[in-house]
This record gives structure tokens, sequence and C-alpha cells, in this order.
């Protein structure tokens, strides 16, 4: 009888054999195991870092956060054009497209893409770290770690098995709220001076709510229909989604409705 071990391993040999060859030499893609490190080193850092904090003032990281927001919607702008452009030269359909493993320069475009997109979910894991240097832990909630954990995993397997397209509709449109959402972090991030500008936080997570929708509408069409795209895939990306319609949902009402209601 196969040990836990052995299974374990059957299963990383399989991984390993069967992804995508044309992202396969890309940095984090490969196998699992690195992805896997900096999600455990993740954990840690949730775990320790507040305890570290508990007695030290919090940094200023004014200008670290300035640089990084903005930087951080500029590479959302140049992966929205890209995920934009890319789709419309290669005649994607926004009802069902299957991923071209071909190496044509507009295929290897949007593997590209798609490889930047994951990336950049690694690199947004620096927001709970800025959160613990600033000791803003009431901001390390559920919905805050579920959601920047699982973005990691959701696009390893992407880039690693999918790399294109109907994955292309995700990446369109987290991209574009990723432009907006930056953009009020960093003019936040400016200072005090700022929040007199920054009255529609709350359509910003309308925004959020409103993409988890068409996301899941998307895959739940795809998911009854004939279409060329793993129904594995389409069926992780509808309970996520759901579940982040769920999370966010709360959000909501805990901030804006229930809070309302409290000061009235």
């Amino acid at each position: 009888m196969e040990t836990t071990w052995q299974r374990v391993e059957s299963m990383h040999r399989w991984i390993l054999e069967n992804g995508d060859t044309r992202t396969d030499p890309w940095l984090l893609v490969y196998s699992p195991v690195p992805i896997i490190c900096i999600f455990l080193c993740y954990l840690g850092v949730i775990w320790i870092g507040p305890k570290l904090m508990k007695h030290k003032e919090p940094v200023n990281l004014k200008a670290v956060l300035i640089v990084y927001n903005f930087a951080m919607v500029g590479l959302s702008v140049y992966m929205f054009h890209e995920f934009l452009v890319t789709s419309w030269r290669a005649n994607y359909s926004y009802l069902c497209q299957p991923v071209d493993y071909s190496r044509s320069p507009l295929a290897m475009r949007m593997a590209s893409v798609c490889w930047w997109f994951f990336f950049s979910k690694v690199i947004e894991l620096s927001d709970t770290v800025f959160f613990i240097l600033r000791k803003k832990n009431s901001q390390l909630t559920f919905l805050h770690m579920y959601h920047h954990a699982t973005m990691i995993f959701n696009w390893w397997a992407g880039v690693k098995f999918v790399a294109g397209g109907q994955s292309f509709f995700i990446g369109l449109l987290n991209t574009f709220v990723h432009i907006v959402m930056y953009s009020y972090y960093g003019l936040a991030a400016l200072g005090p001076h700022m929040q007199k500008y920054l009255w529609w936080k709350r359509y910003l997570t309308s925004l959020q709510l409103v993409q988890f929708v068409l996301l899941t509408l998307h895959t739940g069409y795809n998911l009854f229909t004939e279409c060329d795209f793993p129904d594995s895939m389409n069926a992780v990306v509808f309970a996520y989604c759901v579940s982040l319609i769920i999370l966010f949902s709360n959000f909501y009402y805990q901030s804006y409705i229930t809070r309302k209601s409290k000061k009235s």
C-alpha cells in the first residue's frame, strides 16, 4: 500500500511532468515547493510579526508606501494593457477561450503577462508586512490574509497549467480594479490632507464586489457549456469567487452599513 509520503511524491512528480513547457523555466513556476515556502514564510511573518512589534513604535513608511503603491499602479496599468491588447489582437472570446499552448508571439505574450500577474501577487504580500510594521493590526483580518495567501496558489496553478485562455478575463478585471485600488492607497499615503479627496473608498469595495460577481458569472457559464478549458480550473475559480463575494459582502456590511447605523 502506498504511504502518504509516496502519494505526495507521486503528486509532485505529476505536477512537474504535466505543466506548460513554455512557462516551466520561468521563475517560481516549475515546482510548487518555492511557492509553498513563500506561503509558509508569509504565515510565519503574520504570526511572529505583531509579537516582535508589540513593544516598538510603528515604523514610518510614508516614502516607501508612496513609491510602492504608485509602482503597483504602474505595474497594474502595464498588465491591464497587455491583457486587453493581446486578447484583442488574438481575437479572444469573452464567453469561451481555450488556452493557446503554441509558441506564437501572441500566445507567448499572453503567457508572459499571466506570469507577471502571478508574480504581482507575490509582491502584494508586502501589503501585510507594511501593516505589521506600521502596527495596523486591525487590518490583518481573515479576509486580507485569506485573499493574499490563496491568490499566490491560484495563479501559480494558472501559470503552471493554463497560462492564457479564459484566465485572461480574471487578469483583465483584477488589474483594472488594482489600478483604482493602489491609486487610492498611493494618494492616502501622501498624508492626511488627501483624505478629503478620498471619499470614494466605499465605491472601491463595491467595484471589488462587482468584479467577483462578473467572474463568478463568467466561470459559471463555462461550467455548464462545452468549452475546451479545464472544468477543474473553472470549478476552483467559481468556488473561490463565491467565497470572496461572501467575505467582501460581510466587510462592506460591517464597514459601511453597520457603522452608519451606529452613528445614526
